[in-house]
Protein backbone atom coordinates (compact mmCIF):
# COMPACT_ATOMS: atom_id res chain seq x y z
CA UNK A 1 0.00 0.00 0.00
CA UNK A 2 1.49 3.22 -0.88
CA UNK A 3 0.64 6.81 0.81
CA UNK A 4 1.28 10.13 -0.76
CA UNK A 5 4.32 12.01 0.76
CA UNK A 6 4.35 15.39 2.26
CA UNK A 7 6.13 16.44 -1.40
CA UNK A 8 3.03 14.92 -2.90
CA UNK A 9 4.79 11.70 -4.35
CA UNK A 10 2.90 8.19 -4.05
CA UNK A 11 5.87 6.03 -1.66
CA UNK A 12 5.13 2.31 -0.97
CA UNK A 13 7.90 3.08 2.08
CA UNK A 14 6.14 6.37 3.74
CA UNK A 15 3.81 6.07 6.01
CA UNK A 16 1.42 8.35 8.40
CA UNK A 17 -0.55 8.05 10.83
CA UNK A 18 -2.52 11.37 12.31
CA UNK A 19 -5.57 9.50 13.19
CA UNK A 20 -7.04 10.02 16.71
CA UNK A 21 -4.13 12.65 17.60
CA UNK A 22 -1.48 10.46 16.52
CA UNK A 23 1.54 12.16 14.64
CA UNK A 24 3.33 9.34 12.85
CA UNK A 25 5.03 10.14 9.69
CA UNK A 26 8.11 8.28 8.86
CA UNK A 27 10.18 6.39 6.23
CA UNK A 28 10.62 3.02 6.79
CA UNK A 29 13.22 2.77 4.15
CA UNK A 30 15.42 5.27 5.84
CA UNK A 31 14.74 3.76 8.92
CA UNK A 32 15.73 0.32 7.97
CA UNK A 33 19.42 1.99 7.15
CA UNK A 34 21.17 2.48 10.68
CA UNK A 35 23.75 4.45 8.63
CA UNK A 36 21.29 6.68 7.36
CA UNK A 37 20.94 10.46 9.15
CA UNK A 38 17.39 10.67 11.00
CA UNK A 39 14.27 11.05 8.52
CA UNK A 40 12.15 14.44 8.51
CA UNK A 41 9.75 14.87 6.06
CA UNK A 42 11.32 17.63 3.93
CA UNK A 43 13.67 14.84 2.41
CA UNK A 44 10.49 13.45 0.33
CA UNK A 45 10.98 16.81 -1.62
CA UNK A 46 13.76 15.60 -3.73
CA UNK A 47 13.98 11.81 -3.10
CA UNK A 48 14.02 9.12 -6.54
CA UNK A 49 12.65 6.70 -4.66
CA UNK A 50 9.10 7.06 -5.47
CA UNK A 51 10.26 7.57 -9.04
CA UNK A 52 12.29 4.63 -9.06
CA UNK A 53 9.49 2.30 -7.66
CA UNK A 54 7.53 3.74 -10.32
CA UNK A 55 9.43 2.99 -13.38
CA UNK A 56 10.79 -0.60 -12.32
CA UNK A 57 8.12 -2.36 -10.01
CA UNK A 58 10.43 -5.59 -9.83
CA UNK A 59 9.50 -7.56 -6.87
CA UNK A 60 13.25 -8.62 -7.43
CA UNK A 61 14.54 -5.29 -6.63
CA UNK A 62 15.69 -3.80 -2.92
CA UNK A 63 16.02 -0.43 -2.31
CA UNK A 64 18.45 1.00 0.33
CA UNK A 65 17.81 4.69 0.99
CA UNK A 66 20.70 6.41 3.01
CA UNK A 67 21.09 10.38 3.90
CA UNK A 68 23.99 11.96 4.80
CA UNK A 69 25.20 15.17 5.61
CA UNK A 70 26.79 17.62 2.75
CA UNK A 71 27.98 20.75 2.01
CA UNK A 72 29.53 21.54 5.86
CA UNK A 73 25.82 20.06 7.19
CA UNK A 74 23.93 22.54 5.62
CA UNK A 75 22.40 19.92 2.64
CA UNK A 76 21.21 16.26 3.42
CA UNK A 77 22.24 14.01 0.08
CA UNK A 78 20.22 11.25 -0.40
CA UNK A 79 21.71 7.94 -2.08
CA UNK A 80 19.87 5.17 -2.96
CA UNK A 81 21.13 2.20 -3.68
CA UNK A 82 19.52 -1.05 -5.86
CA UNK A 83 19.87 -4.85 -5.21
CA UNK A 84 18.50 -7.74 -7.23
CA UNK A 85 17.97 -10.00 -4.48
CA UNK A 86 17.02 -12.28 -7.25
CA UNK A 87 20.51 -13.03 -8.54
CA UNK A 88 22.63 -11.15 -5.27
CA UNK A 89 23.98 -8.63 -7.92
CA UNK A 90 23.71 -4.72 -7.63
CA UNK A 91 21.72 -2.85 -9.62
CA UNK A 92 23.61 0.16 -11.94
CA UNK A 93 20.41 1.62 -13.01
CA UNK A 94 17.59 0.97 -10.84
CA UNK A 95 14.84 2.67 -13.31
CA UNK A 96 16.06 0.15 -15.60
CA UNK A 97 15.99 -2.89 -13.37
CA UNK A 98 18.43 -5.92 -13.08
CA UNK A 99 19.80 -6.71 -16.78
CA UNK A 100 19.73 -10.40 -15.62
CA UNK A 101 16.26 -10.40 -15.05
CA UNK A 102 15.25 -8.36 -17.82
CA UNK A 103 17.31 -11.29 -20.33
CA UNK A 104 14.98 -13.96 -17.72
CA UNK A 105 11.73 -12.39 -18.81
CA UNK A 106 9.96 -14.35 -21.90
CA UNK A 107 7.69 -11.01 -22.68
CA UNK A 108 11.29 -9.34 -23.45
CA UNK A 109 12.47 -12.39 -24.88
CA UNK A 110 9.35 -12.47 -27.68
CA UNK A 111 9.84 -8.76 -28.23
CA UNK A 112 13.87 -8.85 -29.02
CA UNK A 113 12.98 -12.21 -31.62
CA UNK A 114 10.76 -9.99 -32.93
CA UNK A 115 13.06 -7.01 -33.04
CA UNK A 116 15.57 -9.45 -34.95
CA UNK A 117 13.46 -10.61 -37.34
Amino acid sequence: MSMNTPAGKECPHYYEDFNRGRTIQECRLAQANPDSMRWRPKDCERCAVPEIVQANASPHMKLTLTIRPALLGFVRQKRVEAWCIRHDVPIENPYVGCPLDAEENPALKLFRDALDE
